[in-house]
């Protein structure tokens, strides 16, 4: 049976999810700032209407936003990673077999399915409306490459309603003449200079190149996006995607940080949720690495120094990891500096039922594991967190964050508020 791939892919999803719950936002210009309310990481088509740019900071288009009445937010990612699982148990329902290939986007396999691709694609996007308030394109082809050619398409032609199917033949020619090699998946901008040069300039050159050619500019990998356009299937789903091999959490600090106490307090709390998401994912680490900077605008010459520790048994309790974070930091501090960031890195991760045990290891695991299971659970499903004290109380260097919207979704006093007139 000849493979049908299915990308799913959630519109504007950070500017989408901020509509979900704000109906007044309906056709007006949004967009989403990164940490600490920095650079602009997401637009609606609103907002790109008006050539507003990625990756602006936002303070430099201030005057722009009001005289465009741009409505801004500070990023929510616990509303987004909320929304974003709703949106793929909802798809998960209409395929047997799916693969989550980011926060927004999904590969169905609709081998199989007797109704018609198109047909059946427009039952999932209006689905995924009705129950999640979320708006989605899908692109259908014969191979993931061509499915993600199709979304790409799908999202600029009006006349598609956002579901475009290229898994037929006839279709693709004209189709792949519109995307430029650049855009295509597995390519990018570099790949794609190198492909202009060698005067192959959308994916329908590509597909017809000369498969050594190819070969000679991108390798085996561009060979096989040359396959994938002309239909021939490369890439499989993936189902249950590699284990990650590492974590890591970094932030920028809302303000600049000169004293000891405060870079500690803000580094352990960046080992406390790298202790939380290793657990999440039922790994242990071997090593934690733990850096420190200072901005690289500051007057004074920059500075980025870092430490890694090799744990003598693989760690997943917080304590240990909060322990050596502050040890750490300890080391790496310079009087006199103002730090901007820090961050924890897990490395050497493994499956923590498969640990092998040392002899002169002090910590009992078993009660170590019963104790982070249950603080992870009330951290959960609790309004309010457990945190450990070497993360402070006052946490004055924590990211700034003044226009998020409420966490509709994952807190108890954020919910929705309904008012009777």
């Amino acid at each position: 049976m000849n493979p049908i791939f299915a990308l799913v892919d959630c519109n504007n999803f950070y500017a989408s999810c901020e509509r979900v719950f704000d109906p007044r936002l309906k056709g007006r210009p949004i967009v989403v700032l990164s940490n600490n309310d920095g650079c602009i990481v997401a637009r609606s088509n609103e907002a790109k209407a008006l050539d507003i740019p990625m990756g602006q900071p936002a303070f430099k288009l201030e005057e722009a936003f009001r005289r465009h009445g741009v409505e801004v937010f500070s990023s929510n990612y616990a509303l987004y990673a909320d929304m974003s699982v709703r949106v793929m148990e909802t798809v998960a329902q209409f395929a047997p077999r799916m693969e989550v290939y980011s926060i927004d986007e999904a590969f169905l396999d609709l081998a199989g399915i007797p109704q018609d691709p198109t047909v059946y694609s427009r039952q999932i996007r209006n689905t995924v409306r009705q129950w999640t308030g979320i708006p989605v394109s899908i692109g259908i082809g014969p191979t993931k490459t061509l499915a993600k050619a199709a979304n790409r398409l799908a999202k600029r032609t009006p006349t598609a309603d956002g579901v475009l199917d290229l898994s037929r033949s006839e279709t693709q020619a004209e189709a792949l003449r519109k995307i430029e090699v650049a855009d295509v998946w597995g390519i990018g901008p570099r790949g794609g200079k190198k492909l202009q040069s060698a005067g192959i300039p959308d994916a329908l050159a590509l597909r017809q190149a000369d498969t050594d050619h190819v070969r000679r500019i991108l390798g085996v990998n561009g060979v096989r996006t040359l396959l994938e356009l002309q239909g021939n299937s490369c890439f499989g789903l993936e189902e249950n995607p590699p284990a990650k091999k590492s974590i890591i959490v970094s932030r920028s600090f809302g303000k600049k940080i000169e004293t000891l106490a405060e870079l500690q307090e803000a580094t352990a709390t960046w080992a406390a949720r790298a202790g939380e998401k290793l657990r999440q994912e039922k790994r242990a680490a071997g090593v934690m690495s733990v850096y420190v900077m200072t901005s690289r605008f500051e007057e004074r010459r920059p500075y980025f120094n870092a430490q890694t520790v090799t744990f003598a048994q693989p760690a997943t309790d917080s304590r240990e990891l909060i322990a050596t974070a502050l040890a750490c930091v300890e080391n790496l501090f310079r009087p006199g500096l103002r730090f901007h960031k820090s961050g924890v890195i897990l490395q050497d991760l493994v499956d923590r039922d498969h640990i092998q045990l040392g002899l002169f290891d002090r910590l009992d695991r078993a009660q170590s594991r019963r104790l982070m299971d249950t603080i992870d659970r009330i951290n959960l499903r609790g309004p309010v967190p457990v945190f450990w004290a070497a993360q402070g109380t006052q946490q004055e260097w924590r990211l700034r964050s003044a226009r998020r919207s409420p966490r509709y979704t994952t807190a108890w006093n954020e919910l929705p508020t309904v008012r009777a007139r």
